[in-house]
């Protein structure tokens, strides 16, 4: 246990350090290294406990990490976002029980844990706040990196892995599992009678895995696309809609003439803005006339085009060009990304498509 607690220490401290030094650094990643070296912290004193006490005290490290996921979620998805002294308030409950926990030395222990001795109702407390805090901060921290990308979708026709934030939803969900694990592991030792440490060797564990993913997706992150984004506003059914049928009708007319005329979207930087100002149309009137009518978002309706335009020449057994080329000529922006979509939209890979239609 010492060996999992020092080797997080030094990791947490090393990358908080790193993230700080980080260039052209971001209002999130200063966020992400006040958190891990809280986390640092948080591992010093797990260490701590056994050279003082022997054994680990009660640990508030789900009361730390839930609310900064959030607030570092929100950073990274949220229009017009401030870090404000307010958002302190969210570290007050670790602070509280882990200053109180230090002042009454309240070990963790399964088997004493629902003795009715003097500090009973602490610790049911204690229990009460952590899966409140896990009720809170976990549906919130999915919620706005879930919009974030639906938004996206209706924002940009090519999105690199930076501006998709993927990394952070899976990690978020991945932390959803370790927080069921955590619960089903500690009622399994608790009944079963286990080692009284299995729950604090699992969470620490897995707590030092995360702060590796934090650490190396985090030094990846750049800057995502937020400044046009209309995000947390999403009308999926547009129940309230004040567009006409038949302006709808005119709206839909003038984004397919743009795209078959004037072939928008071999621009690989093409976006919803662009295209606003270019038919002098609201943005959000194009991505309801898209979501109703045509039954796409943005990012679908402009990648249909270009896959396409890349199936017709793909199919021309007088085109020399090689597939990569192809792609790019056509609109998308990286091979990652024309292979993806290309596959995702014919079930084919832009070589398989190929063969089929010249042999």
């Amino acid at each position: 246990m010492n060996t999992i607690a020092w080797i997080g220490f030094s990791q947490s401290l090393f990358a908080a350090i790193l993230m700080f030094t980080k260039k052209e650094r971001l209002l999130s990643d200063k966020i992400l290294s006040g958190w891990l070296v809280l986390l640092a912290i948080e591992f010093m004193v797990f260490g701590l406990d056994y050279e003082f006490f022997g054994q680990p005290l009660l640990s508030g490290s789900f009361l730390l990490f839930n609310p900064c996921l959030f607030i570092y979620i929100s950073s990274l998805t949220r229009i017009k976002f401030y870090l404000r002294w307010i958002h302190i308030l969210h570290l007050l409950p670790f602070a509280f029980f882990e200053i109180y926990i230090y002042l009454i030395k309240e070990s963790f222990s399964l088997d004493t844990f629902f003795i009715h001795d003097h500090y009973f109702f602490f610790r049911l407390f204690f229990s009460f706040s952590t899966i409140l805090s896990w009720s809170i901060y976990i549906p919130l921290s999915l919620i706005l990196v879930n919009r974030y990308r639906l938004n996206l979708k209706n924002e940009l026709s090519s999105i690199e892995t930076s501006e998709s934030l993927g990394w952070l939803l899976a990690f978020a969900v991945f932390y959803v599992v370790f927080c069921i694990f955590a619960v089903i592991i500690t009622i399994i030792a608790f009944l079963k009678h286990l080692n009284p440490l299995s729950p604090q060797i699992y969470n620490y564990s897995t707590l030092l895995l995360l702060v590796y993913i934090m650490s190396f997706y985090g030094l990846r992150q750049r800057a995502p696309i937020k400044s046009s984004l209309t995000a947390l506003k999403i009308q999926p059914h547009y129940k309230n809609s004040t567009l006409k049928s038949e302006t709808k009708q005119n709206i839909q007319q003038d984004i397919i003439q743009y795209f078959e005329n004037e072939k928008g979207y071999l621009n690989p930087d093409l976006n919803m803005s662009f295209l606003s100002h270019r038919l002098k149309i609201p943005k959000y009137q194009i991505t309801e006339v898209l979501n109703t009518n045509i039954g796409m978002n943005f990012f679908q309706f402009v990648n249909y085009y270009r896959v396409e335009a890349v199936k017709l020449m793909l199919a021309d057994p007088k085109n020399k060009f090689s597939i990569e080329a192809i792609g790019y000529e056509c609109g998308f922006k990286s091979k990652s990304s024309f292979y993806t979509v290309f596959k995702n939209i014919t079930g084919d890979t832009p070589f398989e498509y190929r063969n089929k239609k010249t042999t």
